[in-house]
């Protein structure tokens, strides 16, 4: 379908839901039927249109689109390590477990009929003829059998389906399944196999419908693709999308659903390299028969890997140019997977597309938050999407409204992190900490300012603008009294009132509600005589002869 030395531009064209004329030419059958079985969840082709036909006034409709899948295995690259590793240089014999004994297969590399090299691992098998690779012989026991195998794609895929190894001549007693999603540079396990898992990984042994939908992800060992007298080791994708989907993947919009909420589902199904550790052989029993090692070896005669360019959702095809895959991006966007605004946008914001709203999604709204948050969260119900912890003071559905307490700088983007200023509104002084669209705060009586942090002429800053109690120009109170903070006076005896003005005997004339005043006590004997008609004294002298009496007094009482 691919090959690999060509230099014009291949489309990777596979979906039921639009021509498929050319691939009875390039596929067997079996291949067709296995495809056609594979591709009935997926064959809606719901997201296979990037935008509507009819545009609108302002331009046409954006839809969440990916390319149809495929089988990866007609463009993989195949490298095995260690070198040598592959039978034939020098050619050998080698025995098969149910004939142990009858060594009469060989394997010769420089013989194409003998010879058994990496890439009929990817290759097409015609007319019932089972072609494979296979490794030398476990001669060097008991020295580890190990062997890798890398396969290379330079691009990130979605698995959409199982990912199928086929061994001949027995399954390995234990082996690992890697993925990178980083073009090799680092790798992670995706799947542990072997006959006792404890023994060989110290794990418990898992199937895939032990998993629940909170644990998906989990990569677990499994003893259910380890027993060497079949040929199949299966990395289980269909199991793993029927938690949400259903067994028979009917409930597909379940799926899409949780790939956009649930976070690193959508990664888990993503690679752009996988590799095959074997570890150990199969044995056909429970020891390695040392008088016969030769029945002991590695051989593989298909790897299926149904999967389709990850686009992040900008594009409906992807094409082979120069033996590398490459999106055809739409939605303006660019680059091999798709993953940034082109050239003419690159003052916007590069988002990924979304599956949601269904059915069509959106290209880059799913999580439109101004730049102010990169999670969201799915409203089923109501089937709305909304921001989820909008960062730099800002709320709202896609963080576009400034937090209570805080305004927006007009004068700023949107997307600006300082879009959002505080109001600092005065908390004595204004009626609530929410300020005006343009900053301004709702003062209480007597309080003026932005922030309502000043005082109105007339009124002190008190708790507030509170209205002045002495009088406005500052003049002391009346009849000595002393004003305190421009809030009070403190009346000198006998007088009372806001500004000391009344007198209180006058008051109590009045009917006020002061207290009466206590009948005065009897002077001093000495005051009495020095007060006598005898000894009659001025106020100024009186008051020279009463001050050290008074001290006195106090001193005694």
């Amino acid at each position: 379908m691919f090959g690999s030395s060509s230099r014009r531009t291949q489309r990777l064209t596979l979906c039921f839901c639009s021509s498929t004329a050319g691939l009875w030419f390039i596929m067997s059958i079996s291949h067709v039927l296995a495809l056609l079985a594979l591709l009935l969840p997926w064959g809606r082709c719901q997201f296979d249109v990037c935008r509507s036909l009819r545009g609108s006034k302002a331009g046409p409709e954006f839809y969440a689109c990916q390319p149809p899948p495929t089988n990866m295995k007609e463009v993989m690259q195949i490298r095995v390590d260690p070198p040598g590793i592959t039978c034939g240089n020098p050619p050998e014999r080698f025995c098969t477990l149910e004939n142990p004994y009858l060594c009469s297969d060989e394997c010769d590399a420089s013989s194409p009929d003998l010879s058994h090299p990496p890439q009929l691992m990817g290759d097409r098998e015609r007319g019932g003829l089972i072609t494979y690779w296979q490794t030398i012989t476990w001669s060097r026991f008991p020295e580890p059998l190990l062997a890798n195998i890398t396969l290379t794609w330079n691009k990130s895929l979605e698995v959409v389906d199982d990912i199928v190894v086929t061994f001949e001549y027995g399954r390995p007693t234990s082996m690992v399944l890697e993925k990178s999603i980083d073009k090799g540079v680092t790798w992670q396990p995706y799947q542990y196999y072997a006959d006792d898992c404890l023994e060989a990984f110290g794990m418990s042994p898992k199937r895939v419908t032990d998993l629940a939908p909170s644990n998906i992800t989990r990569v677990i060992c499994t003893e259910q693709y380890s027993r060497w007298e079949e040929k199949s080791v299966v990395f289980e994708v269909r199991a793993r999308f029927g938690v949400f989907a259903g067994p028979k993947l009917i409930n597909m919009d379940a799926l899409y659903t949780r790939m956009e909420t649930t976070k690193g589902l959508r990664d888990f199904f993503t690679f752009t390299n996988l590799r095959l550790r074997l570890l150990r052989p199969a044995l056909g029993g429970t020891y390695v028969q040392r008088d016969n090692l030769l029945k002991y070896f590695y051989a593989i005669s298909n790897i299926d890997v149904f999967a389709r360019c990850k686009c992040n959702l900008h594009a409906s095809q992807c094409a082979l140019r120069d033996a590398t895959l490459q999106c055809e991006c739409d939605h303006n966007t660019a680059g091999q997977d798709c993953q940034s605004c082109s050239r003419e946008f690159t003052s916007r914001t590069w988002r990924p597309g979304s599956y949601l709203p269904l059915p069509k999604g959106t290209a880059n709204a799913y999580c439109e938050c101004n730049g102010h948050s990169n999670r969201c969260s799915y409203i089923d119900f109501i089937n709305v999407v909304t921001c989820v912890s909008c960062k730099h003071n800002t709320r709202g559905q896609n963080c576009q409204y400034c937090r209570l307490g805080y305004y927006q700088n007009a004068s700023l983007p949107l997307t600006d992190e300082n879009v959002c200023v505080e109001c600092e509104c005065h908390a004595d002084g204004s009626v609530s900490p929410r300020c005006s669209d343009s900053g301004l705060c709702q003062c209480k009586d007597g309080a003026t300012g932005r922030r309502c942090d000043s005082c109105l002429p007339g009124y002190t800053w008190r708790g507030g603008g509170v209205a002045n109690v002495c009088d406005g120009e500052r003049l002391v109170c009346r009849n000595g009294g002393t004003c305190v903070d421009f809030l009070r006076c403190v009346c000198p005896e006998n007088f009372t009132g806001k500004h000391s003005s009344g007198d209180s005997r006058s008051l109590q004339e009045q009917n006020c509600l002061n207290p009466p005043l206590p009948p005065p006590r009897p002077l001093h004997p000495v005051l009495s005589t020095l007060s006598s008609p005898s000894c009659p004294l001025n106020n100024k002298g009186l008051s020279y002869l009463l001050f050290p009496l008074l001290l006195w007094g106090s001193r005694t009482l």
